[in-house]
């Protein structure tokens, strides 16, 4: 297993953000042991009560995520300043077995459960510092991630997005209604709207998926399936 310092940075792109119509750079590249800090920062900030502080990254899971997989464990500069991150495992996903937990899927978030051989790309976390949201990074980071599934062959790109509008109309929806109202357009969720912008699909309903109160402690498995895949079969 690679050690922290032999874990350089394995994904790097240079590009710009929009902000009022103005133009940023923006580098998206993999995290490692210099960012763990802001890191921490950042969970704190992007995700405050209700949301359970145990849930934060704590710098042993961050190191595991740099040995293991540092091509999956990404992080956003904007004019140098860490601005959010994204973390993922590789898993062999069986579509006829969807349930799991987040615990289950990330080992707790530590990830010593990822599999060099998957064949699915799965989103542990996605988090934008709230000063920076509405900038687009998390969008850009979900392309980024993109990028690394179709590079290593992978299937697809899976994970469960939380729902928390879900709280203030569950008297008037079952978590699948809630779902299909949000892809009919009537109903908004913050987090389920914003997959579906960035080409995420939904597959079922998780039920117990995470202790979140605003949920209800649901989530929606969500996939992006790599197009190069699909347009090979399609020849073949």
């Amino acid at each position: 297993m690679m050690t922290p310092e032999d874990a350089l940075p394995s994904y790097y792109k240079s590009c710009y953000v929009f902000h009022n119509r103005t133009p940023y750079p923006a580098i998206v590249r993999s995290y490692t042991q210099k960012d763990f800090e802001r890191l921490i920062e950042i969970q704190r900030a992007a995700f405050p009560p209700p949301y359970p502080s145990e849930l934060w990254w704590n710098t042993e899971q961050l190191h595991e995520h740099i040995t293991r997989f540092p091509q999956g464990a990404l992080c956003i500069e904007i004019n140098g300043v860490l601005a959010g991150s994204m973390t993922s495992l590789l898993i062999d996903f069986d579509p006829d077995h969807p349930q799991h937990t987040w615990e289950e899927v990330t080992d707790n978030g530590y990830i010593r459960n990822h599999q060099p051989t998957g064949d699915t790309l799965y989103i542990a976390d996605l988090c934008v510092h709230p000063s920076y949201r509405q900038w687009g990074l998390g969008k850009l980071l979900m392309q980024s991630m993109y990028e690394v599934v179709t590079a290593m062959g992978l299937t697809r790109l899976l994970g469960a997005g939380r729902m928390p509008g879900y709280h203030q109309v569950a008297q008037d929806y079952t978590p699948q209604q809630y779902v299909e109202a949000i892809t009919q357009g009537t109903v908004y969720d913050p987090v389920i709207s914003f997959l579906l912008r960035c080409g995420r699909t939904p597959l079922t309903i998780i039920k117990d998926y995470l202790d979140d109160e605003e949920s209800l402690h649901y989530a929606v498995l969500m996939e992006w399936k790599n197009p190069l895949l699909i347009a090979r079969n399609l020849k073949g």
